[in-house]
């Protein structure tokens, strides 16, 4: 089995150079890293973290708890923090919280019980003194898409105000002056965020939503579809739609061409993510870009980084502005549902 003291004798280094290297750690010169890494892959060099646990104290584990990582968008959130756990050499162990409070803080309690160096936290429905205190026992929490601002330094979070912004004004700027919003009915802070939003931006110009044409239903394809039902035997006039996510306005196309509109002809709509499902729809799904896989590799590394007590947390903030994905869903002003 080849050892560290193997890899350092052929590099011409310490084991204390190897380590670092191995663990992003310290001033190593980047030539000195790549012959380092050289000599690692060519040797097949693997390192014994069990081993390292023992002797440091620390697994190189990381946690990630999320609602339900079956969805695409929790999976990608999970494919991101992974990327960067291998790349910084640690192991990660997932968690389901199931939409519930208690669930929520079970799979917390079990990560630590695995002695997670950090844990990365999709917190739905934990309230924020919870937060508060977890964030003092665990150095390496992070906060994914959350914002609480005692906790500014550790929450990686997205600008859903400016996003549904601009998704308002893109459809604006095409012509629609009657909205619908079909929004989820999870008690999180992102639906309600983005519908305020909407409304904002509307009365900005002059116009208003009406409340009818709002309707809630679950995150998902079918939520959509029913959003849309539901809309239509109401009998609200709408030329676009503005859904809270790609799978409710996926949903909601299907829906309109139930009922006999053409989407954009007819009907405009724009989602909310950029799943890949977005660009396999037709039509293809134009949406704000979710950049959640960059959002979960970075708050990987800031985990990983909160988690050594030689570092600070600071007072840096880590905030990150979705991107307009202009595809086929959004056209000039229709004219049959009028």
């Amino acid at each position: 089995m080849v050892t560290i003291k193997d890899v350092a004798r052929v590099a011409g280094v310490s084991t204390a150079t190897v380590s670092r290297v191995i663990h992003d750690g310290g001033h190593v010169g980047a030539a000195c890293k790549a012959r380092v890494k050289k000599v690692i892959d060519e040797l097949g060099y693997r390192p014994n973290t069990n081993a390292q646990a023992l002797v440091k104290r620390t697994t190189y584990t990381l946690g990630v708890v999320t609602p339900k990582l079956s969805m695409s968008f929790f999976g990608t959130l999970a494919s991101g923090v992974e990327d960067s756990a291998r790349e910084k050499g640690y192991k990660l162990l997932m968690s389901n919280s199931l939409y519930k409070t208690e669930s929520e803080l079970d799979a917390i309690n079990s990560l630590r019980n695995h002695d997670c160096q950090g844990i990365i936290l999709h917190s739905e429905y934990s309230d924020e003194e919870t937060l508060i205190k977890l964030a003092k026992d665990v150095p390496g929490l992070v906060l994914i898409n959350r914002y609480i601002p005692s906790l500014a330094n550790r929450c990686v979070w997205l600008d859903n105000e400016s996003g549904a912004k601009k998704a308002t004004e893109y459809l604006l700027a095409y012509g629609h002056r009657q909205f619908a919003v079909v929004t989820s009915i999870y008690q999180n802070r992102d639906p309600s965020t983005r519908l305020e939003s909407v409304k904002n931006t509307l009365e900005s110009y002059g116009l208003t939503l009406p409340k009818k044409a709002v309707a809630e239903s679950t995150a998902n394809i079918d939520g959509g579809e029913l959003a849309i039902k539901e809309l239509l035997a109401k009998g609200v006039k709408f030329t676009a739609v503005v859904a809270y996510n790609d799978l409710m306005a996926i949903g909601a196309i299907h829906a309109l061409f139930d009922a006999g509109l053409r989407v954009p002809e007819d009907v405009s709509v724009i989602g909310f993510d950029d799943l890949p499902a977005a660009r396999s729809c037709r039509p293809r799904l134009t949406t704000m870009h979710y950049p959640i896989e960059e959002m979960a590799a970075y708050a990987a590394k800031l985990a990983i980084s909160l988690s050594d007590p030689a570092n600070s947390p600071g007072s840096k903030t880590h905030l990150f502005i979705p991107e307009l994905v202009e595809r086929d869903s959004v056209s000039q002003r229709g004219g049959t549902n009028k």
